[in-house]
């Protein structure tokens, strides 16, 4: 080979490598997009903001917690922020996907024991506390106290959910037969837990029966009571159906609570997941309408 020959085809290679360069400074390749993810709180009228949220992505999936702290002096920041970080440290450690209902146990479990390690009983503070992991289209989730977990869907706000109030329990126990119609109707009223963590005789907790399939345009919605007590569902769904992204809603959702003319408001915090139309959030995922 001549050292012509040799000269234009190092040109014509130079001209292919340039022309390369060009389409992607003109057309880069696209990141994808994380989770739409939005948080925020208020302290409400109370002098302690005693609930803690969090959120963790790894190769795996996505997991979303939110907990509300009970107790005294700063004895529920202290027990929700243990569950939170509890969950998430053992969700980076660990392949959660390959067994949900194994990685719930052990999580709540051993927040449980480190909130009473810590705080010594369930007097001094104690935490309710949902989770929810997403991966490739579907949502696994589990919760222990009053934290509410729901989807919202097609402009509604569907709870999947129940807790561990006394006014659950009795419908539960009305349900099996154990107790009698009047019984229950006298505790359908009281809010007060009968499960938590950072107690001896912690139970166990309530888990998904089967992960929900996700839709394009889905959103995870895992609120404490001062959300959903205070504001109606309707309002909620108001703010969701609306424009803009989860992180700017959940901000919408707690600027209703600020808002709000009742007086004695308690810690409010949400955390929302958007599956929008554009939003792939793992790379198997397939959303189907």
């Amino acid at each position: 080979m001549d050292n012509g020959f040799l000269l234009i085809w190092l040109l014509v290679a130079c001209v292919l490598l340039l022309d390369t360069a060009i389409l992607y400074i003109r057309y880069p390749v696209k990141k994808e997009k994380l989770p739409d993810i939005g948080r925020s709180m208020t302290i409400g009228g109370r002098e302690i903001q005693e609930d803690q949220t969090g959120c963790v992505e790894t190769a795996a999936g996505i997991l979303a917690v939110l907990a509300d702290g009970a107790g005294k002096a700063y004895g529920g920041r202290i027990a929700s922020r243990i569950a939170v970080n509890t969950c998430m440290d053992i969700f980076n450690d660990y392949n959660a996907f390959h067994n949900p209902q194994y990685f719930f146990r052990k999580a709540f479990h051993r927040a449980n024991k480190e909130i009473l390690k810590t705080l010594g009983d369930d007097s001094r503070g104690s935490a309710s506390l949902g989770c929810a992991m997403v991966r490739e289209g579907f949502l696994y989730y589990a919760l222990v106290g009053n934290v509410k977990i729901g989807v919202y869907r097609e402009g509604n706000l569907v709870p999947i959910s129940s807790g561990h109030t006394v006014a659950v329990l009795a419908e539960q126990k009305f349900q099996e037969g154990t107790i009698s119609r009047e019984d229950a109707l006298k505790l359908l009223e009281n809010r007060r837990l009968y499960n938590y963590l950072g107690q001896d005789g912690f139970r166990d907790i309530e888990l998904f029966d089967a992960p929900v399939r996700m839709k394009q345009g889905d959103i995870v919605v895992l609120m404490s009571d001062g959300v959903y007590e205070l504001l109606g569902t309707r309002e909620i769904e108001a703010v969701l159906e609306g424009a803009g992204d989860c992180q700017q809603k959940a901000y919408d959702i707690i600027e209703l609570v600020n808002q709000n003319p009742k007086e004695e408001k308690d810690n409010a915090s949400i955390v929302l997941l958007g599956m929008g139309d554009r939003v792939r959030t793992y790379e198997k995922a397939e959303f189907r309408n």
